[in-house]
């Protein structure tokens, strides 16, 4: 399967046109479509986005871009072991303020061998493959 796996940041982008990332998330997208990329999303990534979406933009924008998702892209799911591990990969990184759930990211994308479409410099510190347009 050719894909991405979505991090919060570019999902959160296209929704916001306020988003100093807005227009690049917009661009980047069409670059998915006119690839023919899937655009996987991690469970946690979801959450995640939504509850962004909901305490900056209310509760219609969060449930319109929640369906939106739902209609457009297709989600994967941590196994449990994924979160033990998720841990021990932090404690790599005493000196970084890295989100489980960015960490979780990275776990699904070594297993999967699929890139990250990410504005996160986390990723890199974690040495994790990273989708660029």
């Amino acid at each position: 399967m050719r894909a991405v796996i979505a991090d919060t940041g570019p999902l959160y982008a296209l929704l916001d046109a306020s988003d100093q990332y807005h227009e690049r998330a917009q661009l980047e997208l069409v670059k998915l479509e006119q690839e023919r990329l899937a655009i996987l999303i991690p469970y946690s990534v979801f959450l995640e986005s939504y509850s962004l979406a909901l305490y900056r933009l209310g509760f219609k924008s969060a449930q319109s871009f929640a369906q939106e998702l739902e209609q457009g892209v297709d989600f994967i799911n941590p196994v449990s072991s994924d979160y033990t591990t998720a841990l021990q990969k932090l404690a790599r990184y005493p000196d970084q303020k890295i989100t489980l759930c960015d960490a979780v990211t990275a776990l699904l994308s070594e297993r999967l061998n699929l890139p990250v479409w990410t504005y996160d410099y986390h990723f890199d510190v974690m040495q994790v493959s990273v989708w660029h347009s």
